[in-house]
Order: C-alpha cells, then sequence, then structure tokens
C-alpha cells in the first residue's frame, strides 16, 4: 500500500520496489573515500547512524588517508572502491564525503566493472562522478547524504530517514510546491545528473549522462558563479544535446554573487534559456549542498516529471 506524508510543502508518497539492489537488516555497507580526505569522526558517526538502521559496516583500508588533500592516491582510492564493489559481503558503498577527486578514478574505471558488480554507490556533490558512471552503465545508485549529515542529525532527520526507505526498497514519490518559474509539462526518461559543474567535465567520456536518451536531468551546484553556470548550461546546446533532455528539475543552488548581468539569481537566469526548450521544468527542488535540502534521488531509474499549476511530481517507474 502506498503511504504519504508531508513537511515543509514536500509530500513523499512511498511505493515498493522490486530492485535486487534492496537492502536487508545485516547487510552489509562499505564505507569509502573516493574523493577528498575526511577523518574519522566523521566515519565514525556515520557507522552509529548505519548500525542502528540494522547494517553492518566496513570500512574501505584507504578509507582515512592524506595525498595532497585526496583521501589516498588514485591508485589508493580506486583500490577502495573495486575492493567494495568486488567484495560478495558488500551490498552497498556509502562514500564518506565529496570534495574533489572521484572523477580521477573514472580514467582506470570500465563500464563493464559498474555492469558486472552492479551495487547501489551512495553520495552527492563529487561523488556525482561515480553516480553518473553508474547510470552509463545501467546501474542505479542514489544521489544522497553521506557520512558527516548521518553523523550530525545521527539518522533522525526527515532527509535521512528518506535515504534510510529508499535503502530498504521503498521508491519514494515526490511532490513539490509550485514555484513561479515553473514551465509546465510531463516527461518520463532516466533520471540523472548532480552536481552540474562535475558532470560538466565529463562531456565527451564513456560517463557522460548526457549521452543517454531520454532522461530527467537534475542540477545542483555550490560556489559557482552565473556566467560559469551559463556557459555549462550553453556546453549541452553546442553538443547537440538538447534532444536527449526529457525534463529538467532545478535544485538549490548556493555561495555565488548575485543579481548579475541583469539577472537576479540564478534561477531566473536558467528560466531564461530553459523556456526556449520545449520541455518541462521544475525549479526549487528541494536538492543541493544544504543537507535539510537534499532529499536523496535514485539515478539512473525511470521516473516520470510532471509540473503543473499546482505543483511538482516525481514518481520513478
Amino acid at each position: 500500500m502506498m503511504k504519504k506524508y508531508c513537511l515543509l510543502g514536500l509530500l513523499l508518497c512511498w511505493m515498493p520496489s522490486l530492485s535486487a539492489q534492496i537492502l536487508h537488516e545485516g547487510d552489509t555497507i562499505a564505507i569509502i573515500s573516493p574523493s577528498s580526505s575526511t577523518d574519522t569522526t566523521t566515519i565514525n558517526g556515520g557507522i552509529r547512524t548505519l548500525e542502528s538502521w540494522g547494517y553492518h559496516c566496513v570500512v574501505g583500508p584507504n578509507a582515512l588517508n592524506d595525498y595532497h588533500g585526496f583521501a589516498g592516491t588514485i591508485d589508493e582510492r580506486l583500490s577502495d572502491l573495486l575492493w567494495a564493489l568486488r567484495e560478495p559481503s558488500v551490498k552497498a558503498v556509502m562514500c564518506s564525503r565529496g570534495g574533489d577527486g572521484a572523477a580521477h578514478l573514472l580514467a582506470r574505471l570500465s563500464l563493464d566493472t559498474l555492469r558486472q558488480y552492479p551495487k547501489t554507490i551512495i553520495g552527492f556533490s563529487d561523488v556525482t562522478a561515480l553516480l553518473c558512471a553508474e547510470a552509463r552503465a545501467g546501474v542505479k545508485g542514489i544521489h544522497g547524504s553521506m557520512c558527516w549529515a548521518l553523523k550530525t542529525y545521527e539518522g533522525n532527520d526527515t532527509i535521512s530517514q528518506t535515504l534510510r526507505r529508499m535503502l530498504q526498497g521503498e521508491l519514494p514519490t515526490y511532490r513539490v510546491a509550485p514555484h513561479p518559474l515553473d514551465i509546465k509539462g510531463r516527461a518520463e526518461g532516466i533520471v540523472v545528473g548532480g552536481n552540474l559543474s562535475v558532470y560538466n567535465d565529463l562531456a565527451g567520456s564513456d560517463f557522460d549522462p548526457l549521452l543517454l536518451d531520454d532522461i530527467i536531468l537534475f542540477m545542483e551546484d555550490t560556489g559557482e558563479g552565473m556566467s560559469k553556470v551559463d556557459r555549462m548550461l550553453h556546453n549541452v546546446e553546442i553538443r547537440g544535446l538538447l534532444p536527449h533532455l526529457r525534463g529538467i528539475i532545478v535544485g538549490q543552488f548556493n555561495k555565488y554573487k548575485h543579481p548579475e548581468n541583469g539577472f537576479q539569481d540564478m534561477y531566473q537566469m536558467l528560466h531564461e534559456y530553459m523556456k526556449h526548450y520545449g520541455i518541462p521544468v521544475c525549479f526549487d527542488f528541494p536538492v543541493g549542498h544544504a543537507h535539510l535540502r537534499n532529499f536523496p534521488l535514485l539515478t539512473g531509474a525511470r521516473a516520470t516529471l510532471e509540473v503543473t499549476p499546482e505543483g511538482t511530481t516525481l514518481s520513478y517507474q
């Protein structure tokens, strides 16, 4: 039976999933650090929350390394990822944090390897690179909270609890309040995206999510100026990939200078271009770098996006 609850103008409905990637009580989650270096407190805090949810956790051998700000050399970080994917007892992989460096691993990682070991990778920000790689391989991942948030909020907040239920195989249907800049319409496609600057840097590679057909693209970013986001957006147009887009979800953009170039904010600038795309666009979706505005999204999965005067609905198929 579908279950519902509502918070801050966002209504969540739940439906069961038949995915083979569902976790069960007692399953093992590996904690790895594919990006920037982290600390014991962060990882242990995340583990405490995951264990309170009934999971067993193991930490990658190199997860606490520090090499020029990264969590180890490229070889060390790749080794932990491959260990987590290949180890039969590990059922899912949570990244300790984002930062920078996950894309380093892709040059030494094949889509065939991701297909051979289809495990859910959990993370956001810089981890967008790995989620996009999984999507290109036909594997589902979760764009969602990592160890820092699970430590800080101890898993008791709505965002963390939504992640918990997704791990258990319950797929959310999000109903978001309308935004004045929303572009109405209905679309079906594969949900891909995340941090805009991260997946923009994957352009033209085997891991570029925009090379998939029929996608619902979501985007968020932090610390990127409006003119730079403008250039990243036009990269999609210049490459001739707009026909691949069926709908767009615009999440949270923060820590940037505005107004700028006559635009009041990032949303106004994005709307100026997206209004000509002829596809539905949802603005102010709760996904981004502020934890309490970062609801988890299942990437690589098919969904329906419907933007109406009453609001936006995103439901997985």
